[in-house]
């Protein structure tokens, strides 16, 4: 059974944020490692970029297939996980602390609404 974090916002995309002032950390979910399988590849978002919710910002690649990474948030890219170039599997064993993918600085905090809480997560993954 998929792990959901309280307190985290999540997208229907299978990304979670958690934000922390004006910033928000963005990673994917229990649920997704878990159906992506063996995470071999991370390709990071470019710092400093400006990107809109809904935005292709990343992708990973596992032993089953490729995903892209969609931020659930508009801002600008302030950070990413370089561990993940060495380390890619740290989104499977720690999705929600060590295999966080980038940090976006929030261009509009309301556009949180739009995403789902835990509950709603859960009821979407069939938890």
């Amino acid at each position: 059974m998929a792990e959901v974090r309280e307190g985290l916002y999540y997208s229907k995309e299978h990304e979670w944020v958690k934000v922390e002032g004006d910033v928000a950390v963005v990673g994917i979910t229990d649920h997704a490692q878990d159906e992506l399988g063996e995470i071999v590849f991370v390709e990071l978002p470019e710092v400093g970029a400006e990107v809109n919710a809904g935005d292709s910002v990343a992708s990973v690649e596992s032993v089953k297939s490729a995903s892209e990474i969609y931020t659930p948030v508009s801002g600008k890219i302030v950070e990413v996980n370089e561990k993940l170039q060495d380390e890619p599997a740290l989104i499977n064993n720690s999705p929600y602390d060590e295999g966080w993918i980038f940090k976006i600085e929030l261009k509009d905090k309301s556009e949180l609404n739009n995403l789902l809480d835990a509950a709603g997560y859960s009821e979407f993954i069939g938890a």
